[in-house]
């Protein structure tokens, strides 16, 4: 993402006379640079075409930030003539909330109080429509959410709990820069989906407490200072260790270099300084890894937490509605069973003959010929001598599915004793029914 509406201006022109076929027009230009008069059906298609322009270039080069005075003086400059109506553009983009100050955000290093005293103060008084071209810069609204919406599922998909901690620096990075940065975390406060943190130790550390899940952001704990000073920790241990790499190379370099031309004693110095590089970053990367395991510690605990909850959930739930630990137990095992009943009945049908390739004329012959023969003999088989080694398999099939169902199935009527298993005989299959009473 390029910095502040820093684009150049040649590159935004030439954009432009890609997007806009007509922009070269001059007829067409002096009804588009000229001020706004009369009625706003007036110039209202006038006033779209800047807003849709402007939103479409600050999309495709993706920024976030504009700056009112290079939209106005650069982006459109066409031969030395600027738009007279962008001052009434951008304060109507601004009015339509298209585009928004960075003092209309909420600041989240001022505090809870601060944001609620200035809430509701701009509740009571009104503020009148400020000079945006007086403005440093001004944000896109909506690539400002689109952005946000973005940051979060970065983070989400390298975070497992619900919620997680991030250096200020590590955000920056995320964020495309500073500026930025400070632009989504206002935007992300104001929803309440992220929080700033900050630690005085002996270094003075930054950094955001952001929700992953679709609610709130949890209140700021000492665990999550601790976690941001570990994770700082980290990052500076890692960027120690791409220092101490890249040192160690070059020294290898020099090394190999002094061998071949034949100086052992500069030589010899250099493997010195190779073994103590060497030891120097086997402790860092010692000390490294022992506070990673401290942070997969602390996300194991978080995790463990959340499934220490959902069980204690589970168990109220159950212990509400009278059902004793055998009866989820039986219901449990039968489901099973019907699962294997269902895969057998699968495996079963898999090995049945396909009758796919059959015309179906053939069978309409076939089936006139089995009728004639049955009218000359005068009588018909019974069923049980017609049915083929096929069709015994069919009806197996048949008889597991409806027990496979019949064992999902939970009766309705009120259960004389709650939580006992029933057998009916059925020849040599048994049904199992499962009536649990629901309080």
């Amino acid at each position: 993402m390029d910095s502040i509406g820093n684009v150049n201006g040649a590159r935004v022109r030439d954009f432009i006379a890609k997007e806009v076929g007509d922009w070269d027009d001059e007829v067409i230009a002096v009804a588009r640079f000229k001020a706004f008069s009369g009625q706003r059906c007036d110039w209202e298609p006038t006033f779209l075409f800047w807003k849709h322009l402007i939103i479409k270039i600050a999309t495709h080069f993706g920024l976030l930030l504009i700056r009112p005075s290079q939209v106005k003086n650069d982006w459109f400059n066409r031969g030395g003539l600027s738009p007279l109506c962008l001052d009434n553009v951008l304060s109507l983009m601004y009015n339509e909330g298209e585009i928004t100050r960075i003092v209309d955000l909420p600041d989240p290093t001022s505090g809870r109080l601060s944001q609620l005293v200035r809430r509701v103060s701009s509740l009571i008084t009104r503020p009148p429509t400020p000079d945006i071209m007086a403005q440093h810069s001004v944000i896109v609204t909506a690539l400002l959410k689109d952005k946000a919406t973005e940051v979060v599922k970065h983070l989400s998909e390298s975070h497992w709990n619900s919620s997680c901690v991030v250096t200020m620096k590590k955000f920056q990075d995320i964020c495309g820069g500073p500026d930025e940065a400070s632009v989504i975390l206002r935007y992300l406060s104001g929803c309440r989906t992220a929080q700033y943190l900050s630690v005085n130790k002996r270094d003075f550390l930054e950094g955001v407490k952001i929700s992953l899940s679709s609610g709130a952001s949890s209140s700021i704990t000492n665990l999550d200072y601790d976690v941001l000073h570990l994770i700082w920790t980290t990052e500076k241990l890692q960027q120690q260790l791409d220092v101490t790499d890249r040192r160690y190379e070059l020294l290898k370099k020099s090394a190999l270099a002094s061998v071949q031309s034949g100086n052992k004693k500069l030589a010899l110095n250099h493997a010195r300084e190779l073994k103590l590089v060497t030891q120097s970053r086997e402790k860092c990367s010692s000390l490294l890894n022992r506070v990673e395991e401290v942070l997969a510690v602390i996300a194991d605990a978080e995790s463990t937490k959340k499934v220490a909850e959902a069980m204690q959930i589970g168990a109220r739930v159950i212990k509400e509605n009278k059902i004793s630990v055998e009866d989820v137990d039986l219901c449990l095992r039968d489901i099973q069973e019907s699962i294997d009943s269902h895969k057998e009945v699968e495996k079963m049908l898999e090995q049945t003959p396909s009758y796919v390739d059959i015309e179906d004329d053939d069978i309409e012959e076939e089936f006139k010929k089995l009728e004639l023969a049955f009218e000359k003999e005068g009588k018909v088989p019974a069923p049980e001598k017609t049915i083929s080694a096929e069709g015994r398999a069919v009806s197996e099939a048949a008889d597991l599915i409806t027990d496979a169902f019949s064992n999902l199935k939970l009766s309705n009527r009120p259960a004389e004793q709650p939580g006992i298993t029933q057998a009916v005989s059925k020849g040599d299959k048994i049904t199992k029914k499962l009536e649990m009473e629901a309080v």
